[in-house]
């Protein structure tokens, strides 16, 4: 038996946001990242929705992007506080997957973040709150899964938690809020969506249910990614979507390893200023990842279907899936986003030496290999790895060196 889980409701659209003001409830609270959201006037507009729906609004602010675990604790603490039965959810992924996070600790405040890091193992929630995510980025689709990203930095290592319980009950995706996402946003979590989809499709617990959803996400992307970036903001309405169709397929047939390596590179190099945004690991890791995968023959079938359905020629299997990976390549290079670690510099940007040194990355390899086999991203992968081929799969991702094992 296969599950396949979604939000209750999926509001889309322009004014989607209007919604707020049918809710019922007495009390929200609305957690937000940074000051975007209250820049561009979103943040007020959802306060006033609410209170027209007759609830009292607390605002908790400050989230940081790659939100700690530090910030849950704190989060949960506030909302122990106020006793909110509706928790609200604004911005991009990291906001709303802290914000799942805090929902857990608020419902269950002896949980430990261990716990709440077991893979489908979290208790009933819903007993004091229900949840309401509304995205402001292209990308994380966490207004639709059943996923929370969470950084512990004194271990440098991001944590996954999964389960169907802490899918949002409501999802709003309204077009308006991805206007104010700067360019390299627009690049990151649009790639980030394209791995989702990809990373989907190729999964083995792909499903009837989950690869149209990723397949026409991937046509949207191929067409929409480009424009949205280069400023058409029709492409940006209609990214907005696809990234919600990607999170749709994950959230049900899960992911790889892709994911897995992102996960655990994205805080390793914090020390040295080099925190490699989870969007663009995505973009550079996805390439190397499918030139493993497709050793295996029903993943090269699944790579060969991706390349057949956004037309991109080929004759045999392996010539399709080469002309996939050069096409991801060519994305990545049209958005600026580096082609390897060893290239990532300064502001995420491609550079000749970046930030990672090579020496540093070498004694921190087999370390982050064992992280990354260990992630709950990996077990649904084509192919599973020993920490040998995650540290030979890796080092093609510092190098830009060709995967032939």
């Amino acid at each position: 038996m296969t599950r396949f889980t979604l939000p209750r409701d999926v509001y889309h659209g322009k004014d989607a946001l209007e919604v707020l003001k049918t809710f019922d409830g007495t009390k929200a609270m609305v957690c937000v990242g940074g000051g975007s959201m209250k820049k561009f006037g979103f943040l007020d507009k959802v306060s006033d929705y609410l209170k027209e729906a007759g609830m009292e609004v607390q605002i908790f602010d400050g989230i940081e992007p790659d939100p700690s675990v530090e910030t849950v604790m704190k989060g949960a603490a506030a909302m122990l506080a106020f006793q909110p039965d509706w928790i609200v959810a604004i911005g991009g992924g990291s906001p709303i997957d802290a914000a799942k996070a805090m929902w857990i600790k608020y419902e269950y405040p002896d949980i430990t973040f261990e716990d709440m890091c077991k893979v489908f193992g979290i208790p009933k929630l819903r007993k004091k709150a229900s949840f309401c995510a509304i995205s402001s980025t292209s990308g994380t689709a966490t207004e639709v899964t059943a996923f929370s990203i969470i950084t512990d930095y004194e271990k440098g290592i991001k944590y996954p938690i999964a389960d169907y319980e802490i899918t949002p009950d409501v999802a709003i995706v309204d077009p308006e809020l991805a206007h104010t996402m700067p360019k390299k946003l627009i690049a990151h979590t649009g790639m980030d969506a394209m791995t989702h989809a990809i990373e989907a499709y190729v999964s083995t617990a792909n499903s009837d249910y989950t690869d149209p959803l990723a397949l026409h996400a991937i046509s949207m992307i191929k067409e929409h990614l480009i424009p949205s970036y280069n400023g058409d903001l029709e492409s940006r309405n209609r990214m907005h979507n696809a990234q919600c169709l990607a999170g749709m397929a994950f959230t049900n047939a899960l992911l790889g390893i892709v994911h897995s390596m992102a996960h655990k590179t994205g805080a390793a190099f914090d020390d040295f200023h080099a925190h490699i945004i989870h969007g663009a690991a995505n973009a550079m890791y996805l390439p190397k990842v499918i030139a493993y995968n497709a050793k295996d023959p029903s993943a090269a079938k699944r790579y060969a279907a991706i390349a057949d359905h956004i037309h991109l020629g080929g004759d045999s299997v392996e010539e399709k899936i080469r002309l996939l990976i050069d096409f991801l390549r060519s994305m990545n290079k049209e958005l600026n986003i580096p082609l390897c670690i060893k290239q990532y510099g300064a502001d995420s940007y491609p550079c000749e030496e970046g930030f990672v040194p090579e020496k540093v990355f070498l004694e921190r390899l087999p370390e982050i290999a064992v992280n990354a086999i260990a992630d709950a991203c990996t077990g649904s992968n084509p192919r599973q790895p020993s920490p040998e081929e995650m540290e030979k799969l890796l080092k093609c991702c510092y190098y830009d060196t060709e995967v032939d094992f």
